[in-house]
């Protein structure tokens, strides 16, 4: 045998070996039918239920959970959407996608064997006013699955009918938001940030009444659900309502407390004095918060940490979440309720995508750092009026909110930018740049790459590799530009790093693709006379959203004109 067939013939001999043991390592784990699921339900075991069971919206009083079965009516339910990840999340066997039963079971016409269906009673601030009683309208939690890494995944399904906490709503959703729910909550994990999943979507065969914008011209859409996934939906919510009704329900928070340390936090139930967690509070009387000797200012800590990360993380990738009520707000720092949120297109620090939040724009781009602050000042305001943390520890949470949020945003910023260190006044220019030239936000920082460390390249030439994206301007914006990428230049000159290098860590952290609204309505508009092919194009396309693919370059376009209307870039909270 000559030596080029014997490489041959040994590179596939290491072919099958490495394809046998993947797939070995693929069948290590067992991929289970529904009805093998392993149900746990800790939620409704370890905390006090609603006596009752119907649906007729009322106040519901010392429960965190009411018991009931979905009531939304089908017709032919349709699957039209999965998520491959998600079914691997839960040791779920790809094949069961394509049981002529999944529609009805997931609907919720035919719950899964195992469940235990329930609606969660919380409460809230919507745009700074306390709400009162709130809860899961339209969403029917059916359980945890706990899967072969003993991890514990809730199961809710969205649009699955009325409950108690419905209020004057049908309970029900409409195929365009479960749609942007399904898509964008697969799309965020992609992007490597915390979020609720989606296993599926189904539509329901019925038709669904909405007012889009609340202007009296109501239409009826097709009704769908999503199967929502996560380790918890307890939200800041779920702990203000019991602490908002007086002394008689600060027990109830307490054992919310304890159910999410126990279950969401081991590591703060097992930490004991030898780690010592003491920290300075940086008062004139030199007092210390001692985290070891309190899990509950450890679990406060924890979650304003998660929640300044995310944040962190939304405004590094442009997403706006659009309504960032206290009861949207994940305690295990996940995004959370996908209603009408946007990614940035033209940079705007003041863009909404919502259209309830228009006159003040509370909820606008550039106040979500200070907005997660703000209901975390009302979460630790619950957890001390149940004395579960004392005045000292409250503010040490949120000193950290503010120290985690800049730690990790300048973080991010950096290698945005691929800077070997932080340049504030560097970065400060840029957004103000961006901001005035109206700039694509993903695209630039894509384009950006490209730009070379070369010092020598002549000013008449500096905006070449920039010139997709900086479009339409006179010689003053031409020489800001010039004068900014003169300054970045140097800065990234004097790394060690080629520009291959940085090019490559760059695109690592720049996304090429995003979930930009005008896909969604594209997806939307065919999905509503029953081709869903483009949700599942973009669900596929969302999965590698750093990565160059072939044949899909026109999802990374600047947005056509009418992709501005609205009911495209922005939308009310109706769904």
């Amino acid at each position: 045998m000559d030596s080029q067939r014997f490489s041959s013939s040994l590179d596939s001999v290491t072919e099958h070996l490495h394809n046998h043991n993947l797939q070995s390592d693929t069948d290590a784990v067992p991929r289970l039918k529904l009805e093998d699921l392993k149900w746990d339900h800790s939620f409704v075991t370890a905390l006090p239920a609603d006596p009752r069971t119907d649906s007729l919206p009322r106040e519901v009083l010392h429960a965190c959970y009411t018991k009931l079965s979905p009531s939304v009516e089908v017709d032919d339910p349709q699957l039209v959407a999965w998520s491959e990840p998600v079914a691997d999340l839960l040791d779920l066997d790809h094949k069961e996608f394509e049981r002529p039963d999944f529609p009805l079971i997931f609907s919720g016409a035919s719950p899964p064997v195992g469940a235990l269906p329930y609606a969660q009673c919380y409460g809230g601030h919507q745009f700074g006013m306390w709400a009162g009683q709130l809860g899961d309208g339209r969403a029917i939690t059916l359980g945890e699955i706990l899967n072969s890494k003993s991890e514990r995944w809730e199961l809710q399904l969205k649009g699955a009918g009325k409950t108690p906490y419905s209020r004057f709503a049908d309970g029900l959703a409409v195929l365009r938001s479960s749609i942007r729910e399904f898509l964008c909550s697969e799309a965020m994990h992609h992007l490597g940030i915390p979020t609720t999943r989606a296993l599926c979507l189904v539509t329901t065969g019925k038709l669904v009444t909405r007012d889009m914008f609340y202007d009296g011209n109501a239409k009826e859409e097709p009704g769908a659900i999503v199967c929502r996934v996560a380790q918890s939906f307890l939200r800041f919510g779920s702990y203000q309502i019991h602490a908002s009704r007086g002394n008689e329900d600060l027990g109830i928070v307490r054992s919310l407390a304890d159910y999410a340390i126990r279950h969401h936090f081991p590591h703060i139930e097992n930490m004991n004095k030898s780690e010592s967690l003491s920290f300075s509070t940086g008062d004139e009387d030199h007092s210390v918060v001692d985290l070891t000797s309190n899990k509950y200012a450890a679990w406060a800590v924890e979650v304003a940490e998660r929640t300044a990360s995310s944040i962190a993380k939304w405004q590094g990738v442009g997403f706006t979440h659009g309504v960032l009520n206290t009861d949207n707000m994940s305690i295990l720092g996940l995004t959370i309720d996908y209603g009408p949120f946007g990614f940035l297109d033209a940079f705007d620090p003041h863009f909404t995508p919502n259209t309830t939040d228009l006159p003040g724009r509370r909820y606008c781009f550039a106040n979500q750092p200070d907005m997660g602050l703000w209901n975390l000042v009302q979460f630790t305001k619950t957890l001390s009026a149940a004395q579960l943390i004392n005045e000292k520890e409250a503010n040490y949470a949120l000193e950290r909110y503010g120290t985690k949020f800049m730690d990790d945003y300048q973080a991010i910023m950096t290698k945005k930018l691929g800077l070997p260190k932080y340049n504030k006044q560097l970065i400060s220019k840029l957004l103000s740049n961006l901001a005035v030239d109206k700039v694509d936000y993903t695209n630039f920082f894509r384009t950006l790459s490209n730009v070379k460390a070369d010092t020598s390249i002549p000013d008449d030439e500096l905006l070449v590799p920039l010139k997709s994206v900086l479009l339409d301007m006179g010689k003053e914006r031409k020489e800001a530009w010039t004068s900014w990428l003169k300054t970045y230049i140097h800065e990234v000159s004097t790394s060690d790093i080629c520009d291959d290098e940085r090019k490559r860590s760059m695109n690592l952290v720049n996304p090429k693709y995003i979930l930009r609204n005008y896909l969604c309505q594209t997806a939307i508009d065919g999905a509503e006379i029953g081709d869903f092919g483009e949700v599942r194009r973009l669900l596929k396309l969302m999965e590698h959203p750093f990565e160059e693919q072939a044949g899909m370059e026109k999802y990374a376009r600047l947005p056509p004109a009418w992709a501005y209307r609205p009911g495209v870039c922005m939308l009310s909270c109706s769904s």
